[in-house]
């Protein structure tokens, strides 16, 4: 009887989370016999509320590996700080020889990212923000690259206090009118 409902609280947990496939690559190595083959799954997966995780999983059939990268991405799950339905401030961040660039965009503008970047950007559920993606192309550092930049982010209340003034003043300026603090 537990068993039954540790697999409904398993379903329930699957389901609340928005997941993504972002590449799914074919590695082969070499053996007396011939070539093995695997598969490497980069997966993006988030609550569209805020908490994003990504993963990398490797198997040798495509389900085992898109299994253990969805795993794998549960398990780094953050909390990126929002303002709205974007980030707080620009941030650009490099992994590896990926550099990606992530800023805040006025509400109705979107997502305009390619790729990696969308994906985790979506799939956190960031609606608006303009985005740029430099230097490699590898498609698992891009998606590293944007992780680490949403795990740089930091929330306008805790920047405001560091620096010793109003948290309103951090924030873009579509978002201080809401808030009604100073111009």
């Amino acid at each position: 009887m537990a068993e039954k409902q540790d697999r409904r609280r398993t379903k329930e947990i699957s389901e609340e989370f928005d997941e993504r496939v972002v590449d799914l690559a074919r590695t082969a190595k070499v053996v007396k016999g011939g070539r093995r083959f695997a598969f490497r799954a980069v997966v993006v997966v988030g609550d569209g509320n805020g908490r994003v995780g990504i993963g990398v999983g490797k198997a040798r059939e495509v389900p085992e590996a898109i299994r253990k990268g969805a795993d794998q991405a549960r398990k780094t799950m953050i909390e990126v700080p929002m303002v709205g339905s974007t980030i707080p401030y620009e941030i650009t961040t490099r992994f590896s020889a990926a550099k990606v660039m992530l800023r805040p965009a006025s509400p109705g503008t979107g997502v305009i990212a390619g790729g990696g970047v969308r994906a985790v950007v979506e799939a956190a559920g960031i609606r608006d923000i303009l985005t740029k993606s430099m230097g490699s192309d590898n498609i698992l550092n891009v998606v590293k690259a944007t992780h680490q930049a949403l795990v740089e982010l930091r929330a306008p209340a805790e920047i405001a206090k560091r620096r010793g003034f109003s948290p309103n003043r951090v924030q873009p300026y579509w978002a201080q009118d809401q808030t009604g603090g100073e111009a």
